[in-house]
């Protein structure tokens, strides 16, 4: 298949489909809510899924995204987005060559003993290629797509419009900094080298923990839109749960994506945001393969310490405590009607940690029970006047509803409130803080971008 994005009627074609479909759903809200017109929101949302389904865009990894975020987006729509298949067309050998030559010369093949002209996986933003280098090494070489900056500024300008309209039809949420958190993080998505120095840190942070492998960067192969890599061998979860594997080997697999998650959360601040199925795989001892640095976070210690003092609170029933951990969050000018209903939301997303027992997920995080209570927070949000929500809270949200989800497959019967413990129960924020500095100079991390808490 030929790359749409090699020509000007591609791209043009591109964003005419997304076009008319943001429009279309543009006219259907202004109708509904002005005209009295009916909406058959399903079968838009419907719709909207087939115009993004084929893209290899940021669009399309936004909406996958936002799917996941409590009330970002009308329900059904989010039901229709979150389906959308992290894999797309791939780009065909004759583009991939030219793309290859741009970023390593015109001898690149010179470097290589092979390269597979098929890509092994192909998602919104690039492709992996599978490749041998000339010492027999395999190597997993991810090249970005042409053009991807002017592709996600012209569908960030159309994400923009899909807020701005859905704010106006309902008020619930302000999705201002959900845009800006948005925008900054799928930018930084584009530069390979920045996702080389997250790997940098990622080797740093757990490099005491045996139930993880990481790549190893191969710089002298490597651009700015190029990224090379140790090959990981490994199986798929979805793969890997149709060979029937025992509990006790699902929940050994759960407890080591508790761990390869958050010790770089409650020990360091940083957060991988983006739990999905084809960023990592499980090798012969179920270890994790992770292999996907794009989406990382960096957060400000009092934002990591308040993720506790919430936990705290809603354990020993602690307003005031609420308040402090919200506050730390970002969340500003909250009374109490808005806490208690932000914390009818906490309560779902903090309900394993809560209790020191083995609790099966499915029976905490089934998807029914999460839709209504979404459902009814929402309801109250708009009652009361919405809430902004701050920036950093995208992230940390979307990592612990995707986990949720995976955990949910592997139909983990876990301690989470052991697991949990056993990361803050000596949490100090100076400690975290020196942690945080020491990993950042190590990785390469520049003080101005750590200061910065992003």
């Amino acid at each position: 298949m030929a790359d749409e994005g090699d020509s000007l009627g591609g791209r043009l074609g591109r964003y005419a489909r997304v076009g008319t479909s943001v429009g279309g759903l543009a006219v259907k809200l202004a109708g509904q809510r002005y005209l009295g017109f009916g909406l058959d929101r399903d079968k838009h949302a419907s719709e909207l899924k087939a115009a993004l389904g084929g893209l290899k865009g940021p669009l399309m990894k936004a909406a996958q995204l936002l799917a996941t975020i409590p009330d970002a987006l009308p329900p059904e729509y989010a039901d229709e987005l979150a389906s959308l298949q992290a894999d797309a067309p791939a780009m065909g050998w004759l583009f991939t060559r030219r793309r290859m030559v741009a970023e390593l010369g015109p001898d690149w093949q010179e470097k290589l003993q092979s390269f597979s002209r098929e890509a092994v996986s192909a998602a919104s933003l690039g492709q992996v290629h599978r490749a041998v280098d000339l010492d027999g090494n395999q190597l997993a070489m991810k090249l970005q797509y042409p053009d991807m900056a002017s592709a996600i500024d012209a569908d960030l300008r159309q994400l923009r419009l899909v807020f701005q309209l859905y704010e106006r039809y309902d008020s619930a949420i302000s999705t201002s900094d959900i845009y800006d958190e948005l925008s900054e993080r799928l930018r930084e998505e584009l530069d390979y080298q920045r996702e080389a120095t997250n790997l940098a840190l990622y080797h740093h942070m757990l490099a005491d923990e045996d139930a993880v492998r990481l790549p190893v960067y191969r710089p002298e192969l490597s651009t700015d839109r190029l990224m090379t890599m140790s090959w990981l061998d490994g199986t798929r979860v979805m793969p890997f749960l149709e060979t029937k594997p025992s509990q006790e080997t699902r929940n050994e697999i759960a407890r080591n994506m508790f761990r390869v998650w958050y010790v770089p959360f409650y020990y360091y601040g940083v957060i991988h945001g983006d739990p999905h199925l084809g960023n990592y795989s499980l090798d012969d001892d179920n270890r994790i393969n992770l292999m996907d640095f794009g989406s990382i976070r960096l957060f400000r210690p009092a934002f990591v310490g308040g993720v506790i003092d919430l936990y705290r609170a809603l354990r020993d029933n602690d307003p005031d405590l609420a308040v402090h951990a919200y506050e730390s969050w970002g969340f500003h000018g909250l009374d109490k009607e808005a806490i208690e209903v932000l914390n009818m939301w906490a309560e779902f997303i903090y309900a394993p940690l809560l209790e020191d027992r083995v609790r099966p997920i499915q029976a905490l995080r089934n998807g029914s029970a999460g839709r209504e209570l979404a459902g009814k927070v929402h309801g109250e949000l708009k009652r009361i006047g919405g809430i902004r929500p701050p920036r950093e809270f995208v992230l940390m949200d979307r990592a612990a509803v995707g986990l949720g989800s995976v955990f949910m497959h592997l139909g983990a019967e876990v301690n989470w409130h052991s697991l949990f413990h056993d990361l803050i129960d000596d949490f100090d924020r100076d400690r975290l803080a020196a942690r945080q500095r020491e990993a950042a100079t190590t990785a390469g991390i520049p003080d101005a971008l750590l200061d910065q808490g992003v």
